[in-house]
């Protein structure tokens, strides 16, 4: 079997395996205050060209989307976040759990619109019975998007224009951030998505850590306390230093650029040849994640040799799938696929030619019995 079902579906880079075995032996303070978590902070911020920020390092991303709602948020707040949002859809009722509702907006191509946010905002405060509803606290995006698209400058910044207007922080889910900022498509860095948002994560799980998101708080949105009220959730990792480690080889060398750069390459190429087989797109994005849709037999044949994610249903007929490229997707990987496809292909082709085959002779024996 070969997958390319996620972007976390291997254990951990080898570079960052090799510098937490480096690390084993050093004796650390806990909870972050390490030499190693240190340092890791001290890279994020001189990439981030943001000096003033604070960082915080969890384990997982519907952790991280948690704590940083619920931290943020006051009790009557909910956040707003696009109705294919991770928050809303994902991530089991999180964020309801912590007591604070998701407020959904439509999505295009899993992104939100200014222009909506704006009208969405106003309604709302238009509305005179607004004191007796949940009052939007936060504006959710995430980049890529769950369908792998990216914002451009210019939506960021109008999106941002409307959160300051109206007082809410935005918060960016980083998850696939590595695969963001290196595609070829984007015109969006660290350094801006650090001046534009208030608040945005490192997604580390799903670029090569064993697990970790590096949280940036912007001007000055940490909340007070932010350590306590991460402890209280479970969030604060006695061995702070896991993180921390994983973090600092992340930056060191440009590793994290070139996990991001190889993923995208091998995206590439899985297109070109999904494409050489005439498959339909539900959506071509321009980063790691691709979405197909399938006849649901050839799925099945499909999933006894190769390993993808179900997305949603797309008829009663067809399912949509996603594949999907990281760190540990090799040339080998693709070449098996292609040659797994184009068997694949190539038995639909005989099948459907012996079915035309056999109607041709049932006709034939029916003339000649007439």
């Amino acid at each position: 079997m070969i997958s390319f079902e996620s972007d976390y579906i291997n254990g951990v880079h080898p570079e960052i395996l090799k510098r937490i075995i480096e690390t084993n032996n050093d004796v650390e303070p806990g909870y972050g205050f390490d030499s190693h978590t240190k340092t890791a902070i001290a890279m994020i911020k001189e990439v981030c060209c943001a000096p003033d920020a604070e960082v915080f390092l969890a384990t997982g991303g519907t952790q991280t989307n948690q704590l940083v709602i619920s931290a943020v948020l006051k009790s009557y707040e909910g956040v707003v976040a696009a109705e294919t949002g991770h928050v809303g859809v994902h991530e089991a009722g999180a964020i309801e759990y912590s007591g604070h509702k998701v407020l959904t907006l439509p999505q295009h191509e899993g992104k939100i619109d200014a222009g909506e946010l704006k009208s969405y905002l106003e309604t709302f405060y238009a509305d005179g019975n607004h004191e007796h509803m949940v009052y939007p606290g936060m504006v959710y995006i995430s980049h890529p998007t769950e369908y792998g698209s990216l914002y451009s400058k210019s939506e960021l910044e109008a999106i941002s224009r409307v959160c300051r207007e109206y007082k809410i922080p935005l918060y960016l889910d980083g998850a696939r951030l590595i695969y963001g900022i290196t595609s070829s498509f984007t015109d969006l860095t660290l350094a801006d998505i650090a001046k534009i948002t208030d608040i945005f994560y490192i997604g580390g799980t799903k670029a090569g850590t064993l697990c970790g998101e590096a949280i940036v708080f912007t001007k000055k949105s940490m909340p007070e306390h932010f350590l306590t009220i991460a402890k209280q959730h479970g969030a604060l990792l006695a061995k702070g230093r896991l993180p921390g480690v994983q973090f600092e080889a992340l930056f060191t060398s440009g590793l994290y650029l070139n996990i991001g750069r190889h993923a995208n390459e091998m995206k590439d190429k899985l297109l070109k040849i999904l494409k050489s087989f005439d498959m339909k797109f539900f959506y071509e994005s321009p980063t790691n994640q691709q979405f197909v849709i399938v006849e649901n037999s050839f799925l099945r044949e499909l999933e006894k040799e190769i390993c993808v994610s179900f997305w949603e249903k797309y008829d009663e007929n067809h399912t949509v799938v996603r594949f999907a490229t990281s760190w540990s997707t090799t040339e080998d990987d693709l070449d098996q696929l292609e040659k797994i496809l184009s068997l694949k292909f190539r038995n639909i082709e005989i099948s459907t030619r012996n079915i035309e085959i056999s109607k041709y002779r049932n006709i034939d024996n029916v003339t000649l019995q007439k």
